[in-house]
């Protein structure tokens, strides 16, 4: 597959900020905590479920300090609709236990101490930080990888070599480019038929056919 040139590069950028640059998470949360936990059961599930799922958890474990001295097989029950659900309810009270003992119960908002919180790695820790404080970092679900593939951008092998690529490439509106390619390869740039008469990129797009994932 051919890279994508500089210029295609500057042009892929401006497009997805002209497009996106207001995109947000389609996860529903109301605080750093909520959204530290609707990240992290994310993972391999849509955001959709997600949503169907939190409200119930939420209302029964409002905060961290709750939700830390919850019983496992209560959480677990709130969570069967998702997948993984045995180690995700394992996860999040380990995660809210750190965050009483080590943090006041308040959510850190640094990559590195996000990362110290169980179930949080380091995509998840981006995720967070984009969405919560703007910051200037890349995230890589399959939707990105995806998208990168075939508009040349990458072909890293895997999210974390993705991730790098991204960010050495684009540089800035790193959020904004995240939000925006989560969306478009969600909704556009799909992993089997692609809506590619929707497209904005079909002249800098390298193969649909490619990376279904």
């Amino acid at each position: 597959m051919k890279k994508a040139t500089k210029k295609e590069i500057q042009e892929i950028h401006q497009r997805f900020i002209q497009r996106y640059s207001d995109a947000v998470t389609e996860l529903e949360y109301k605080n750093a905590y909520e959204l530290v936990v609707a990240v992290a059961l994310s993972a391999q599930c849509t955001d959709k479920r997600v949503n169907i799922i939190t409200p119930a958890l939420f209302k029964k474990y409002p905060t961290p300090k709750e939700l830390a001295q919850a019983d496992i097989e209560e959480v677990k029950s709130l969570l069967n609709s998702c997948s993984f659900f045995n180690n995700k309810a394992k996860n999040i009270i380990a995660m809210a236990q750190r965050v009483v003992e080590v943090y006041d119960g308040e959510i850190p908002m640094n990559e590195k101490d996000l990362q110290t919180l169980a179930g949080v790695g380091q995509k998840t820790a981006n995720v967070v930080m984009i969405e919560y404080t703007g910051a200037n970092l890349m995230a890589v679900d399959t939707h990105v990888f995806r998208v990168a593939h075939r508009l040349g951008l990458s072909d890293d092998k895997t999210a974390k070599a993705t991730e790098a690529t991204l960010v050495k490439k684009f540089k800035n509106n790193l959020h904004a480019l995240h939000q925006g390619m989560v969306l478009f390869g969600r909704y556009i740039c799909k992993a089997k038929n692609p809506q590619c008469e929707e497209c904005f990129l079909t002249d800098l797009c390298k193969t649909k056919e490619s990376f279904k994932v």
